[in-house]
């Protein structure tokens, strides 16, 4: 990855419709230079407090306070290394914090990093948040669960199919703070092509989206649209925990950056650049100077007729050379044999992220009735805007364009949203304050 790769992201944390505090804590940190890039990279944290009262709030924030301060500090490590280094050193502070106070004992956080450095994409990792890739509309969970499903489903007690329906999913089995040590996954790096999306998320946002939705919204939507589109939905279907999305999009090359020394690139692939065109030249004179003895001087036909055919033996030999010493793109590694096992390959999982047009109806139904609700219940919604765009999202439904339809019911949803969030606080209000009320917010999970 290069430093000029212009990284476009969002975040959002929302404390989900169940909930009274936010237990989540994330953190971005990008390099503000490339030689500190070159250095350090760019850091993205998402951390689930786990614990009553202020507790989890507590441990999630000492995670992404102590991360990046330990790992700028770190630069006799190499990144994954010192990545690794940072959030042990999260560990032994929450643990040391929660060994103070007997009401902080065992509190404890999951904690997701990225790392998006020179040497490509680094995942730091405990706890079942998630870190997934989008790329070329496929999306890859990056990260594994530490979680008694995915434990029992590597042990193959249980089949995938049947985990959730047997197992606790809300079960983790690792997390930072209620040990004095903890085993910290570290992945990579892998590389990062131009159009590469990167989400971290806590389970509040993957527990109600699968895999494929969520690589079709933030692989479709801007960074910032993505992150409401995705927050907007996890609340409308239920919205049980707290929600936490970082979206982060790699830009493209520019035609003038230069790649540095610390760049993915294949060893021995072959003569390139001024070398090349210096052989091309050789190889080109040796041919006419062939030709023309031969067909000039018949004494010197054999010595002519010598040069063409070693000119091209020359040639052959070379293109063979570079044909097989291209570089070539990460190729995916092999699914196992075994179906059961969905921790014993690179990525963990994979689906796709293609916009569907099955999934843009079920959102259209989804913002129907909640369109409906809010006409009934006489939310103040800004109706001119909204009709405005409603008619954009028909419109591209209409013509079959269904990753415009999905961008633009993600602006209508954001309209709707507003009345949701002001009726759900005048029933917090009504409630605190002994007041009856009859309206309700009607959400339907889909």
């Amino acid at each position: 990855m290069l430093w000029e790769q212009q990284i476009r992201y969002a975040v959002l944390s929302d404390v989900g419709f169940r909930r009274q505090n936010n237990q989540d804590a994330c953190v971005v940190h990008l390099s503000p230079d490339q030689a500190t890039w070159q250095q350090r990279g760019h850091l993205f944290v998402v951390a689930d407090g786990m614990g009553g009262h202020a507790v989890g709030e507590l441990a999630s924030k000492i995670a992404v306070d102590t991360i990046p301060h330990t790992f700028d500090k770190l630069r006799n490590l190499s990144p994954a290394d010192a990545l690794r280094a940072s959030v042990e050193a999260a560990n032994a502070a929450i643990y040391e914090r929660g060994m103070q106070n007997p009401d902080f004992h065992r509190m404890g956080t999951t904690c997701t990093t990225l790392l998006l450095c020179p040497q490509g994409a680094i995942v730091g990792h405990v706890g079942d948040s998630r870190v997934y890739r989008i790329r070329h509309r496929q999306i890859d969970q990056l990260s594994c669960d530490h979680s008694l499903v995915w434990e029992l489903i590597e042990q193959r007690k249980v089949h995938p199919r049947d985990a959730e329906r047997l197992c606790p999913r809300n079960v983790i089995t690792r997390s930072l703070g209620p040990d004095a040590t903890v085993q910290v996954d570290v992945e990579g790096p892998t590389p990062v092509f131009p159009g590469d999306v990167f989400v971290l998320c806590s389970d509040g946002l993957c527990g109600l989206l699968n895999d494929s939705e969520i690589g079709m919204i933030a692989g479709e939507l801007p960074p910032t649209d993505a992150t409401r589109l995705l927050v907007n939905l996890s609340n409308l279907r239920g919205g049980p925990d707290n929600i936490t999305v970082i979206v982060a999009r790699a830009g493209d090359v520019p035609a003038d950056a230069v790649e540095s020394d610390d760049d993915d690139v294949t060893p021995g692939s072959g003569v390139t650049g001024w070398w090349a065109f210096a052989l091309l030249c050789l190889l080109a004179a040796m041919f006419l100077l062939g030709l023309g003895l031969f067909v000039l001087d018949p004494q010197q036909k054999a010595g002519g007729l010598g040069l063409i055919v070693a000119s091209g033996v020359i040639s052959v030999a070379w293109l063979l050379m570079q044909r097989f010493k291209q570089p070539t793109a990460e190729a995916p590694r092999p699914r196992p044999r075994d179906p059961v096992s969905t921790i014993a390959w690179r990525p963990y999982r994979t689906a796709s992220a293609k916009v569907t047009e099955e999934f843009v109806q079920r959102i259209a139904r989804m913002e129907s009735e909640l369109q409906r609700v809010a006409v009934d219940e006489g939310w103040a919604i800004e109706w001119k805007q909204y009709e405005a765009a409603f008619r954009l999202a028909e419109d591209a439904m209409q013509r079959r364009k269904f990753a415009k339809a999905l961008c633009e019911y993600g602006h209508v949803f954001d309209l709707l949203m507003v009345g949701v969030h002001m009726q759900r606080k005048q029933m917090q209000h009504d409630t605190r304050w002994g007041k009856g009320s009859n309206s309700a917010v009607k959400t339907k999970p889909q």
